[in-house]
């Protein structure tokens, strides 16, 4: 099977095909191309939307992340990370090993398909023109036949001629005989040109032409080839990132499999515990006896030693503080969290602590690693005087010294507060007492006065009711100092979804329907501070109310 032979014919079909297979070539690279890019835009993508999900640093965000829910989450993002440089490494190898490679590829095959068809026209020229000399020697024959034939004729009639003179004859007879040898000649020239025609012409068709289709056909061959090899290597890429594909989903089912529901539960206890016991059964209060009406022993709010009713609604009542508040007056004058976190509730504070005496000694651990560095270093320049001066590092070392013995004392005091919590110490005395007075001393007697040894709700165990009854006295003064203080601004509306009654220090009772003014939201111990009005205000609980925050709030609101 040979285009020579089978098709030597068809040179300008076979033209037009082997353009036609360039062609083909070129729309594949260009489909190859368009993959590619296609694959950049799918990996962008895909990391563009891993990066929109990945927590942002310092945020609330990460914190969220210390659950295996939301670590299976972020592992889930990293994974897709890398899926999309999978699929840019399908990009770039299509680029390098397909796109490039066929293009230059083409490049070739245009030159060696020009050269192959210059051939065969340069041949297709010379048969024409050898073609062009046959026809001009046989006409010239031809024609040389018929003069001789004419003037062969004419001499007859001049010879059979008995008028015609002699001389006009022998003219005659020249003449024809000239005319044939000239149709001689001819058939001779006709001859030898005719001969080496069909010479030429066998060699064109048995020959030239066979050999340039032959070229053309190989040429066709190869390029059919080398599509099918780059449609192979088009699946090999896809395939070559198949296993790291599957690694990445492998990634993915494994941090799903890695979640722990039970886990989790758990640190939601570790987060929002705050430690404190529930309150005791509240004591039945005889209306029906004509007698004064007593607070019930079992609240929070309630008196030891006098046994006065305190306010129901106790926004500037003094006394004992209640336990729950995140914040004391003290800390909302100066705005700050106080530095034994005692505005926390003990579980949260103990965290807390533990969390800062652990940043603590690894600050110290660093500073004690840069002082053991400073001492070699020392050590090599008084040994070794020509590297440097050894009392230049004094001044340093005695830098770190004092930094050391800073932070050690820094963590002492942390973790004598952490003890406390622990309850691994006994309470401070009153003079080591925090200032603000809200978990010290605040341990609510049970009925009957017959849990004097109960432990309070931070964590510390109760003195004797004269140390308690100075620590009420202290917390009343800090009262009387801020009492003259400016109200916070309302930042939204609040309204009650229950009734609740107030009962305890620093809370405020509600009616069900009723709406107030928020002017401290829910800081993650369940408690919502509102006003209802100027002397009314106090905590309540946030499961109790609908709160609607005014995002644009500045200052107050006109009360209710």
């Amino acid at each position: 099977m040979s285009w020579g032979t089978e098709l030597w014919d068809q040179f300008d079909n076979l033209e037009k095909h082997t353009q036609w297979g360039i062609d083909i070539l070129e729309k594949y690279i260009k489909f190859v191309k368009e993959r590619t890019e296609i694959e950049l835009s799918y990996a962008k993508q895909l990391r563009n939307l891993s990066k929109k999900y990945q927590p942002k640093k310092n945020s609330k965000e990460e914190e969220e992340y210390r659950y295996t829910s939301c670590k299976a989450f972020l592992s889930t993002l990293n994974e897709m990370n890398d899926y999309a440089g999978q699929h840019e490494v399908i990009s770039e190898n299509m680029t390098a090993q397909i796109m490039v490679d066929l293009a230059r590829y083409v490049q070739e095959l245009k030159q060696e398909r020009k050269s192959n068809f210059h051939d065969g026209r340069k041949a297709q020229q010379h048969i024409e023109t050898c073609w062009k000399q046959l026809e001009a020697s046989k006409r010239r024959f031809e024609r040389d036949c018929k003069e001789a034939d004419r003037a062969q004729q004419y001499f007859e009639k001049m010879d059979a001629d008995i008028n015609v003179t002699k001389a006009d004859v022998e003219k005659a007879r020249q003449q024809a005989q000239l005319r044939h040898q000239m149709a001689e000649d001819s058939k001779a020239d006709y001859s030898s040109i005719l001969q080496k025609f069909n010479q030429e012409q066998h060699e064109y068709y048995h020959t030239h032409i066979p050999n340039i289709f032959q070229k053309i056909q190989e040429m066709e061959e190869r390029r059919i080839l080398r599509l099918g090899e780059s449609m192979k290597m088009y699946a090999e890429v896809d395939r070559q990132v198949i296993p790291i594909i599957g690694k990445c989903l492998d990634g993915i089912v494994k941090a799903a499999e890695s979640i722990d529901q039970k886990n989790d539960s758990q640190l939601v206890i570790e987060a929002f515990k705050s430690g404190f016991e529930p309150p005791g059964d509240i004591d039945f209060e005889d209306y029906s006896q004509p007698m004064q009406r007593a607070v019930s022993d079992h609240s929070l709010s309630s008196s030891r030693g006098d046994g006065k009713p305190e306010p129901k609604f106790g926004g500037r009542s003094k006394g004992k503080l209640w336990p729950f508040i995140k914040k004391n007056k003290l800390s909302l004058k100066l705005g700050a969290t106080p530095e034994d976190f005692s505005n926390l509730p003990p579980e949260q504070r103990r965290k807390k602590l533990q969390q800062k005496v652990d940043e603590l000694n690894k600050e110290m651990q660093k500073e004690v690693d840069q002082r053991d560095a400073i001492t070699k270093m020392k050590d090599v320049y008084l040994r070794n005087p020509q590297m440097g001066d050894p009392a230049s590092l004094d001044h340093k070392l005695a830098e770190v010294s004092h930094n050391i013995e800073k932070l050690r004392l820094e963590a002492q005091k942390f973790e004598a507060w952490l003890a406390e919590v622990e309850g691994r110490l006994p309470a401070r005395g009153d003079q080591a007492r925090r200032q603000s007075g809200l978990y010290d001393g605040q341990s609510a007697p049970a009925v009957n006065n017959c849990a004097q040894d109960r432990e309070s709700p931070d964590g510390s165990y109760t003195e004797e009711q004269s140390q308690e009854s100075e620590v009420k006295v202290l917390a009343a003064d800090f009262d009387d100092e801020f009492d003259d203080e400016e109200p916070l601004p309302a930042i939204g509306t609040c309204k009650a979804l229950y009734t609740f009654e107030g009962q305890n220090e620093g809370t405020i009772s509600v009616a069900e329907g009723e709406t107030l003014y928020v002017i401290e939201e829910d800081k993650g111990d369940g408690w919502t501070r509102i006003r209802r009005s100027e002397d009314e205000e106090g905590y309540v609980p946030t499961s109790y109310v609908e709160v609607y925050l005014d995002k644009n709030a500045k200052g107050a609101k006109t009360y209710i």
